[in-house]
This record gives structure tokens, sequence and C-alpha cells, in this order.
């Protein structure tokens, strides 16, 4: 039971703390909608920021609204809340992705240790070092996976190999496909002023050597002063699936795929993500290990980890622009 309401101050900072999260291209196809008589929260898809090239099933925005979903359950446990979510609560409704209901706790949540790496997190297309990712790191990454109902299998040299060899044939097709690199460059390259989209001093150097899959967005357009750069030549990569192939199934590979993030910031690590085999059916499913459980049947993320230098932030919207405060009272 409530014993007060939360106020529009603090699901506006929540939502804020929200918007952190990583999207494919940095889209940020999430909306939000606080409905302070009802003390509810929706989470909508923003259909606006489709990619219908890339995304036709607009699994990446699942994941994306996860991930930002995540973010919010970490923000308001950190400020003393906790959250009842209902996912996809309106089968008429797939734009509706999920409610959130406040409720006051008095025990400290886990989820609050998590709250300082949402403003550090960063996605790098920088080299990494190719000293190793600790066992111990390795492990606690995957039962964060676990506990929001996913799995991380780190893959084996044979493994790196095969995924290398899946990635390079995604990144001949994107370049073969005038549709899908026009796609792309809708939402990379911005200048300065722009809220979202990745900046073309987010792409990162050009591969020179190493064996690292980094996708690069200038997708052959020049790119003032950019270097290139030697990427290690033994990357640390792992796969996050899910038991389901569906929107919910997605939903919570976004919110595992977060936390996953999150605790690898605070272990000190760099992250990188790589959809750009997986937006191809028929190649995402050679990313699938026969042998793996059954909460990792589907995969969902390609990640880099690692060691690396600092990288600036991605450009975020405001917070006005993706919130809407509901002030009616006929429903919620």
């Amino acid at each position: 039971m409530h014993t007060r309401r939360t106020d529009v101050a603090s699901v506006t900072a929540w939502v804020d703390d929200a918007t952190m999260a990583p999207s494919m291209h940095n889209a940020q196809p999430w909306k939000f909608r606080y409905v302070p008589a009802f003390d509810v929260l929706h989470l909508r898809m923003d259909t606006t920021r489709s990619m219908p090239r890339t995304d036709p099933t607009r699994r990446g925005m699942h994941i994306s609204c996860g991930a930002a979903l995540f973010n919010l359950r970490v923000a308001v446990a950190h400020s003393g809340w906790s959250t009842d979510v209902r996912l996809l609560p309106d089968p008429d409704d797939p734009t509706l992705l999920a409610t959130v209901v406040f409720a006051e706790c008095d025990v400290s949540d886990a989820l609050s240790s998590l709250y300082p790496a949402i403003d550090r997190r960063r996605s790098s297309r920088e080299p990494f070092t190719d000293e190793p990712v600790p066992e111990a790191l390795l492990d606690g990454l995957k039962g964060a996976a676990r506990s929001e109902g996913a799995a991380m299998s780190v893959l084996g040299d044979w493994q790196v190999d095969s995924v290398i060899d899946v990635v390079r044939e995604a990144e001949q097709d994107e370049t073969l496909s005038p549709d899908i690199r026009e796609e792309i460059t809708r939402w990379t390259g911005s200048g300065n002023g722009v809220s979202d989209g990745i900046p073309a001093y987010a792409f990162g150097p050009r591969h020179h050597g190493g064996r690292a899959p980094v996708r690069d967005f200038a997708v052959g357009r020049k790119v003032p002063d950019r270097r290139s750069a030697d990427f290690e030549q033994t990357p640390c990569l792992a796969v996050l699936g899910t038991s389901e192939d569906n929107p919910r199934g997605w939903l919570l590979g976004g919110q595992a795929l977060e936390r996953v993030l999150l605790q690898s910031t605070l272990d000190g690590l760099s992250t990188s993500l790589n959809s750009q085999a997986l937006e191809r059916p028929e190649l995402r499913w050679l990313l699938r290990d026969p042998h793996s459980p059954s909460t990792s049947a589907f995969p969902q993320m390609l990640l880099r980890l690692g060691y690396g230098p600092a990288v600036p932030p991605t450009p975020r919207r405001a917070v006005s622009d993706v919130l809407d405060v509901d002030r009616g009272t006929s429903s919620p």
C-alpha cells in the first residue's frame, strides 16, 4: 500500500536517468507519460524513430526501451522507492510497453548500488587493450544477466572467429545496400546541437588492424581528422540471449543488457555493443550457441568487453521532449 504518492519532480528526475540508456543508433525511441492522479507511469515506443530497414520487427526498439526501463528502476530504487512493473499490459496497444507503479520502500534495494554507473556508462568504439577480463568479473556479469531472466555467454576462441566472420558478412551486406546506408546516415554523423543519433566524434578510429568487431558508422563517408588505430587481437566477446524471441523477451533482454552494462561500468570495464549481425535474421542465428541453455536460446546483443580509454557521452534528448504529464483524472 502507498503511504504517500510520488511527485512530478521525482518522476521527472527518474525519467531523466532512464534516458541515459543506450539505444540503436542512439535514436532514443521512448516516450513516457505520467498520470499523477493514479501515480502511474507509462512507457511507450516512439514509432516515429523506427528503422524499417535495419530493425523491421522493432526488436531493437524494444531492447532500447527495456534498457531505459531498467535505468528507471535503478533510479527509483536509489531514491528509496520500489517499482511494480507490468510489461505489455494492453494486448490491443503494442506500443504501450510497460506501466510502472511506485511504492515507498524501507529496505535498501540491490539495484540502488548501480545508480552511480548510469551517468558514467558509455558505448565505446575505441581500441581496448589485450589485457584479459578476469573470470570473476565475467561471472558477475553472467549473474547480472541471470537476475533479469536472460543469459550471457562469453565466447571461446573458435566462437570468436566464427562471430567475426558473421560480422564481416554483415558489414559487406550493409555496404552493398543503399537503403540501409541511407537509414544509417540519417542517424549518424550529426553535428553540434543535435540531441540524438551518433555524432561523428563518437565513431571512433578507422580499423587499421586487430580482430575486434567494431561497427564503422562512417559507412564510406569522409570524417575530417579521423585517425586509424589497431584494435585488440584477442577481443573479449559475449552474446546476451533470452528464452523468448518476442516483444516480452526483447524487453527482458534490454533490461538484462543494461544491468550488465552498468555492472561492467562499476567494474571499470569499457563496453561496446554490436547489433550489426543481429539485424539480419539469417546471420543472427549463426551467433546462436546450440549448447547454450534455454535462457539464452535467442541471441539479442553482441557485447565487447575490455579495458579502454574514457570516451565522451553521446547527446540526449531533453526530458521535456520524452515525458508528458497528464493532469486529467479520467483514466490511468
